[in-house]
């Protein structure tokens, strides 16, 4: 339910852009630059972070959203409740476990973050760039959960189609949502 009378009762994220556009342009390009361009990590790989820490911060809007995009890039959807339940005993790379712990401690205790977390990423094989992305998609996902669950977005315009739908591809970059929705 929307908090906001403007919005409507069932509002999707595309609601909130439309109502108060200041900023989205700049905010979808900074979606894009984070989860599409080249990178150490692959888009499945963010997509993944993505909706763990929406998982985590339990927002189903962002998280039944992401869950389905990842799919798009050979994630499984089975996977995201395995990696909330236990990291370690999830059906994923193993290189990603040290990766996905430093996102869970990030997202829930941040200053608790310690060398030896950034050490293990490092020793797992992964250069200090996806130490920043992963970093950068994890407070890119606590804000954007942050305005999603504070203005009461609706998971049910997410969670009502179990299919993909139409104009969901793994070619869809942000940009374009913005301009599905008349924004840019």
């Amino acid at each position: 339910m929307a908090y906001l009378k403007s919005l409507p009762e069932k509002s999707h994220l595309a609601d909130v852009f439309r109502a108060f556009p200041a900023g989205v342009t700049q905010l979808l390009e900074f979606h894009d630059i984070i989860l599409r361009e080249d990178s150490v990590l692959s888009i499945g790989e963010r997509e993944l972070i993505a909706a763990f820490v929406s998982g985590l911060n339990g927002c189903q809007f962002c998280f039944g959203s992401h869950v389905r995009i990842a799919s798009l890039y050979n994630i499984e959807e089975s996977v995201f409740l395995e990696l909330i339940a236990d990291i370690d005993s999830a059906k994923i790379d193993k290189k990603l476990v040290p990766i996905l712990k430093y996102v869970k401690k990030l997202t829930l205790t941040p200053s608790k973050i310690i060398q030896e977390d950034i050490d293990d990423i490092l020793k797992a094989g992964w250069p200090e760039e996806a130490i920043h992305i992963s970093a950068t998609v994890c407070a890119l996902f606590n804000f954007m959960n942050r305005i999603v669950d504070g203005l009461g977005v609706s998971a049910e315009t997410v969670s009502k189609s179990k299919s993909k739908p139409d104009n969901l591809s793994s070619k869809s970059s942000y940009r374009d949502f913005g301009q599905k929705i008349g924004l840019t």
